[in-house]
């Protein structure tokens, strides 16, 4: 989008293209949010030129996947994920260690410094669940094992992440502060911990008093709209993403929000999600892929980042049967813009290339184009949360 641009016309451009590329690959039975990145993709700098990646754009990009995830959220109950915890630790904490080791040593076998190996192999390691809910979401399928396993270890996925970034920022500067790095970690598990336990419980107590209190139309969802931005800017100040946070605000609320903030929610996500889709596909340049070398390492890259989350998350969930493993290891594959952060700090401190940017952000792009394939795929046969 240029200064130029009336901003009523981008999002035309933005929402309209997302929309239309959205119904054609709907119609050729193929998920429609493929269409919605590869919309940003053909708007964006590598192919047509129309809109350009810049702040109000992230902006509803970020506040788009922030609702997404509080949707997701309200469709859950704490208590259930809390049964697959142990499992989702296992699949998450595998599913950092092999993608990080896999990155690190692909980049030192391509001949890049030891910083510059690190970072990559930090890039691989965070999945970002935004595309995988709203597949899960959007066919129905978040009352799945598999499904609620991914949701929960995407979330601890997400501390774990911070904390591999902490350490390799540290590792980049030359200095290493294990104190802050262990109050960091201790920070984002509390708050994580804390309101998965007992936040349903604590909002049970308290809604009805401010509920009974309010006279204004949907004063329900104006309190919801309060504890998501809330929780979201109290995950940032800990560490983690906001949309964890955001996530948390719709798992507390499961049991307190009633038809109408649902609705009011899918409404808003409706508008605004599609920026956080098209955001994706903006971030894609093709044009440094003209060097075969640096081709071969992206594709190299986008192989290992799919197959190290496959295996890795896939072990964790090993004793739950073949199907699950896949359908848990396609689902933590997308990277989304966890990668992008990462590889933005690597190149703020002149640690990574521009080369090896592209190549992060193409595998960042790839990952998320591929991973709604994959699991219509893998999510053939449903299968529903076992008994307690």
């Amino acid at each position: 989008m240029h200064d130029s641009m009336p901003l009523p016309l981008a999002m035309l451009i933005v929402f309209g293209s997302a929309k239309l590329l959205s119904e054609l690959f709907e119609r050729c039975k193929q998920p429609g949010i493929v269409g919605e990145i590869l919309a940003g993709a053909l708007i964006g700098p590598s192919v047509l030129g129309w809109i350009h990646p810049n702040d109000t754009l992230k902006a509803l990009s970020d506040l788009g996947v922030m609702f997404l995830l509080f949707g997701v959220g309200l469709e859950v109950k704490a208590s259930e994920l809390l049964k697959v915890g142990g499992k989702a630790t296992l699949v998450a904490t595998i599913g950092v260690i092999v993608p990080f080791f896999a990155g690190w040593g692909i980049l030192l076998a391509w001949g890049a410094p030891q910083v510059e190996a690190i970072f990559v192999g930090a890039a691989m390691v965070a999945t970002s669940v935004g595309i995988t809910a709203s597949v899960l979401s959007g066919r129905g399928l978040l009352h799945e094992i598999a499904s609620k396993i991914i949701l929960a270890a995407a979330v601890i996925d997400d501390v774990l992440g911070l904390i591999v970034l902490a350490v390799v920022s540290a590792i980049a500067r030359g200095r290493i502060n294990f104190w802050e790095i262990a109050l960091t970690a201790a920070l984002a598990t509390g708050f994580t911990v804390l309101m998965a336990v007992w936040g349903t419980t604590a909002l049970n107590r308290l809604l009805p008093h401010f509920q009974s209190r309010a006279r204004a139309d949907d004063a329900k969802f104006h309190i919801a709209l309060v504890l998501l931005f809330a929780l979201a800017l109290l995950a940032q100040y800990t560490g983690v993403a906001a949309i964890v946070g955001a996530f948390l605000a719709g798992l507390a609320l499961t049991d307190g929000a009633d038809a109408r903030v649902r609705t009011l929610t899918r409404g808003v996500s409706e508008l605004l999600v599609p920026f956080f889709l098209v955001g994706i596909g903006l971030n894609l340049n093709v044009r440094v892929f003209r060097s075969k070398s640096i081709l071969a390492l992206a594709l190299l890259i986008l192989a290992a980042a799919v197959v190290t989350k496959l295996v890795g998350c896939g072990l964790g969930a090993l004793s739950l049967g073949w199907e699950n493993v896949l359908k848990v290891g396609l689902g933590m594959v997308p990277r989304g813009e966890v990668g992008m952060v990462v590889a933005q700090i690597g190149l703020g401190l002149s640690v990574i290339s521009s080369e090896v940017y592209a190549v992060v952000v193409f595998m960042v792009v790839a990952t998320t184009l591929v991973t709604p394939l994959l699991l219509k795929l893998a999510f053939r046969s449903p299968q529903p949360l076992p008994a307690s």
